[in-house]
């Protein structure tokens, strides 16, 4: 009895590990993707479109990715593993979106930051250090509309620290309530019926 119950933890750690390595490629995928997309999108092609407008529609986006990574928490056979990958995505993409408006930005009105004008890194390093509350002052938003926008990143940053992981951890909460019941579910199909009736 003991050795099938070996085996039985045996195979749960090996699918585990299989699906927590798969997560951890993914992430690493993701993040790779969005730098990428990053490093070779034409920002001057977004010169011409109002800042607020672009803003507003990547946020837009952003919440519908984070709605659907939620849903695919929740119906995750391994909600937490799952939650990780989708967290990753989603903070990723976040910084992107703040990080490409501060290039934009910068194109549409230069001297809106300190220095020589931001580059692409320059725009991805600002962006984390305002969200890690870091600032090491080394670059600086110098015009009204460009310290908007960091104010904007700053209090966005405090609701996805907050109601955003909040929101993830109900997910992972819903997602293992579900598995429970499911599997409580398949256990009453496949216990044999009871001499006494139904």
């Amino acid at each position: 009895m003991t050795g099938g119950l070996e085996e039985a933890l045996t195979l749960r750690w090996t699918v585990m590990a299989r699906r927590a390595t798969g997560v951890v490629l993914r992430s690493v995928g993701s993040v790779a993707l969005i730098l990428v997309v990053f490093a070779i999108i034409p920002f001057d092609l977004l010169s011409d479109v109002p800042l607020p407008l672009s803003l507003t529609v990547g946020l837009v986006a952003l919440l519908a990715v984070a709605a659907i990574q939620i849903r695919s928490v929740v119906l995750s056979p391994y909600p937490a593993i799952r939650a990780v990958e989708a967290l990753t995505v989603t903070a990723t993409l976040f910084l992107f979106l703040f990080a490409s408006g501060y290039l934009v930005l910068e194109q549409a009105q230069p001297d809106s930051f300190t220095g020589d004008g931001l580059t692409r890194v320059d725009a991805l390093y600002f962006t984390v250090t305002v969200f890690a509350t870091v600032g090491f002052g080394d670059i600086v938003a110098t015009s009204p509309t460009a310290r908007m926008m960091v104010t904007v990143q700053m209090l966005l940053d405090l609701l996805v620290l907050g109601l955003g992981i909040r929101a993830f951890v109900g997910a992972v909460q819903r997602g293992r309530e579900r598995v429970s019941k499911e599997g409580a579910a398949r256990q009453d199909d496949a216990a044999p019926p009871s001499p006494d009736g139904p």
